[in-house]
C-alpha cells in the first residue's frame, strides 16, 4: 500500500507522519514507544491497516523531531493536538497505544474537539511505583548503552512469548540498528512518562470510548487499563475489553483487534 510520509510543522514543532488509506472517516495513529522511528516502520503499519485503508484515511503521528531535553506526557499531547489543527484534523477516531494511549487520553481530555471517538490499547491514567519498573529498567539500560539487552529486553516484555520466539533473531539484528541518538530519544521519551496522572480527569471525557486491555500486559500491567475502565463504567458510549495470550502488543498481535475497533467505531456513529 503506498504511504506518505511527511513533515507538517506548527511554531517550533517539526513533526514526522505517514498518511495512507482513502476513506472517508479519518483515523488517527499514536503509537508508544519504540527504539526507532515509527516512520521506518509506516509500510508494515499500512499493511497492517490495511483492512481499515477503504473507509478510513489513516494518519500516524511520530513524535516531534527537535525534542527537547524535557518531554512529558503533556507536552507530547500539546504538539501532536498542535499538528492535528495544523492539518485541519478534528473529531477523528483516535486509537492510542501504549504511550500513544497516555497521549491521547490528555488530547481527549484537554482539546475534545480534536475527539470524535477514543480507542485505547494497554495503556495507563497514570504511572505510579507498581507500573513503572519496566520503563525504568529500560532507561537503566539505554542509558549504558546495552543495546542488545534492551531490544531483548523490548522484545520480551513487549510481545508475548509465542511472537517474541518466533522473531527474537530480528530483534537482535534491531540492535545493530540503534544509534546513540536512538537511545538519547527514547530516553527522553521514555522518562516523559514520569509522575504522568490524569485518572482524576477520566471523568471529562465526553466522546465514545473503548478500553482494550491485556491480561498478561508485562510492560504496564492489567491494572492500568483496568483503572480506566473503572473511570469510565457505566457511561454511553463505552466500552472495554480484555485479551489474555496476546501481550501489551496485543494491538499487533490479537486478529481480531481492528474488527473490534471497526465494530465500535460503527456502533459509536449510530
Amino acid at each position: 500500500m503506498k504511504t506518505q510520509i511527511n513533515t507538517v510543522t506548527k511554531g517550533d514543532i517539526a513533526m514526522r507522519y505517514c498518511r495512507f488509506g482513502q476513506g472517508d472517516g479519518v483515523f488517527v495513529i499514536i503509537p508508544g514507544i519504540s527504539l526507532k522511528s515509527v516512520m521506518d516502520s509506516a509500510s508494515a503499519v499500512a499493511n497492517q491497516y490495511s483492512d481499515m485503508a477503504e473507509k478510513y484515511t489513516i494518519y500516524m503521528f511520530d513524535r516531534r523531531e527537535n525534542i527537547p531535553d524535557t518531554y512529558t506526557i503533556r507536552d507530547m499531547a500539546r504538539d501532536t493536538a498542535a499538528v492535528m489543527k495544523e492539518l485541519g484534523l478534528e473529531k477523528v477516531n483516535l486509537f492510542g497505544a501504549s504511550q500513544g494511549g497516555m497521549i491521547s487520553l490528555v488530547i481527549t481530555i484537554e482539546y475534545p474537539e480534536l475527539v470524535g471517538s477514543l480507542i485505547l490499547g494497554s495503556t495507563a491514567a497514570r504511572i505510579w511505583d507498581g507500573n513503572r519498573n519496566v520503563i525504568d529498567s529500560w532507561i537503566s539500560m539505554a542509558e549504558a548503552h546495552r543495546t542488545e539487552e534492551l531490544c531483548m529486553s523490548f522484545g520480551e516484555k513487549v510481545y508475548p512469548s509465542f511472537f517474541f520466539e518466533q522473531y527474537r533473531d530480528a530483534f537482535a539484528g534491531l540492535a545493530r540498528m540503534v544509534t546513540d541518538e536512538d537511545l538519547d530519544r527514547f530516553i527522553t521519551i521514555a522518562r516523559g512518562c514520569e509522575g504522568f496522572d490524569v485518572l482524576a480527569d477520566a471523568g471529562k471525557i465526553q466522546c465514545p470510548a473503548l478500553v482494550l486491555g491485556a491480561a498478561d500486559d508485562a510492560v504496564l500491567g492489567p491494572g492500568g487499563s483496568e483503572e480506566i475502565m473503572a473511570a469510565l463504567e457505566g457511561r454511553s458510549g463505552c466500552e472495554s475489553y480484555m485479551y489474555d495470550g496476546y501481550g501489551h502488543a496485543a494491538f499487533d498481535t490479537a486478529p481480531d483487534y481492528r474488527a473490534r475497533i471497526m465494530d465500535f467505531i460503527a456502533a459509536s456513529r449510530k
